[in-house]
């Protein structure tokens, strides 16, 4: 019953395996051009009057979530023949049919004081019949934002085979003032922009912020000291500790063991600058480069197995591989110009990137042998890519040139299309992208 949905997302799936609904489908693709999947998604039905806004402001996210991936398209209720008046009620699928929409949402919201709880169905429209059984997520009046994305995640990955990313949320440094006199502060949101919410004042220049495999703390390089340090925020009730550096070091470019217990950075000293890891527990520090070159932006691999980051050994600044526990490095990137900030793919199979030639600055991916690669963007100034929890999405920080120029966010498919701003209320740069929500 899959087939014709997957016949249409085919170009856009990069070389590894989707699921089919009723078992598995593999397919290897390298080419093709892709065509929107036509869904219908009349209002989720409000089974109480204090449901009513909740089902409406729902209903609306669920198909923004959707139509914002490039993989959808919504068929406009205007073209509607059948209307749905209740949850329960049979599909009339030659309807649907007739409109041409090829999967059908339908949902109810109930609001009991301050508890919400939404529930769904979806159907493969062509084949007359239910994709997985419905299902139903609960929670607060609030938090009616998160129950909506927690739908579109589910449509998503029964349509796909791929997990969703709607639930998760992205730390960031939020920009206000002058080019020259830029405040910066730390800050966490919805992964479309909103809920948007401080963690530091701007009494400290602050950079490079990464979430934790779980999602409770955030690293950053802090400038509070005058030299840059490393601290550890925890985000529920914005704690923070330390990472201990001795008198003329600097500490930056930090990111989480996948277990969250280590962590591992740059720390720069006499001159030198190497990667190092350091266990949040006992404080223990282990060296893991000792070159007279510069070795920063380390990135783990899924496993935890080996992390990539930027050197300029060879003499420009280029992407390498090591052993989690030092070692030899192999080089990856070979192509013209310059690369950095290396991002391991939560697939595993991917690097994304930074890259500088002739004047232009580019998002990119590549594979971790340093094969394939592919330029997704190209402007003044792109840099500072991170992925989606599933791996299909990349955002990044885009500057604008001159005096003038502002800092934003983007987002674009590692297919390089679907390229597009994210909303966010100030001026953002360095996003780290969560993992879903719990």
């Amino acid at each position: 019953m899959m087939k014709r949905f997957l016949t249409l997302l085919v170009a856009l799936m990069l070389a590894g395996p989707v699921l089919a609904q009723g078992g598995p489908l593999r397919l290897t693709i390298t080419d093709g051009v892709i065509e929107p999947i036509p869904f219908a998604l009349p209002s989720f039905q409000a089974e109480s009057l204090e449901a009513q806004q909740a089902a409406a402001d729902i209903s609306r996210l669920v198909v923004q979530d959707l139509a914002g991936t490039g993989l959808f398209r919504e068929v406009p209720a205007t073209a509607f023949i059948s209307q749905v008046s209740s949850f329960a009620q049979p599909i009339a699928y030659a309807d649907w049919r007739a409109i041409n929409a090829q999967a059908l949402i339908t949902g109810a919201v109930t609001v009991t004081g301050s508890q919400l709880v939404v529930k769904f169905r979806l159907y493969d429209v062509f084949s007359g019949a239910e994709l997985g059984g419905g299902l139903q997520f609960a929670g607060t009046t609030q938090g009616w934002r998160r129950m909506g994305h927690k739908v579109a995640d589910a449509v998503y990955s029964r349509i796909t085979g791929e997990g969703g990313y709607f639930d998760s949320r992205i730390v960031l440094v939020s920009e206000a003032g002058p080019k020259d006199n830029r405040q910066k502060r730390l800050a966490i949101m919805d992964y479309d922009g909103a809920n948007l919410q401080f963690l530091t004042d701007s009494s400290a220049i602050v950079l490079a912020p990464r979430f934790s495999p779980n999602g409770d703390r955030v690293l950053y390089t802090s400038f509070e000291s005058g030299f840059p340090r490393i601290n550890v925020l925890d985000v529920a009730n914005v704690g923070q500790q330390q990472l201990p550096t001795a008198q003329g070091e600097m500490a930056f470019s930090p990111r989480f063991s996948r277990d969250g217990r280590q962590v591992i950075y740059s720390l720069s000293n006499g001159g030198n600058t190497d990667i190092y890891r350091t266990d949040l527990g006992t404080g223990q520090h282990v060296r893991l480069t000792s070159a007279p070159s510069i070795e920063t932006a380390p990135s783990l691999s899924p496993n935890g197995d080996q992390i990539v980051f930027e050197s300029d050994r060879s003499g420009t600044q280029q992407l390498y591989i090591m052993s989690a526990n030092g070692g030899e490095a192999r080089r990856i990137s070979f192509g013209e110009g310059r690369y950095g900030t290396p991002v391991w793919s939560p697939r595993g199979d991917l690097v994304a990137f930074t890259k500088q030639n002739a004047g232009r600055f580019h998002i990119g991916v590549m594979r971790t042998d340093g094969s394939e690669e592919r330029l997704l963007t190209s402007s003044f100034l792109d840099e500072g890519p991170t992925w989606a929890p599933n791996g299909r999405v990349i955002m990044f920080s885009r500057e604008t040139q001159g005096a003038g120029g502002t800092s934003s966010l983007y987002s674009v498919d590692i297919s390089g299309r679907n390229l597009k701003a994210v909303p966010v209320q100030s001026g953002a740069s360095d996003p780290s992208w969560g993992p879903l929500q719990q």
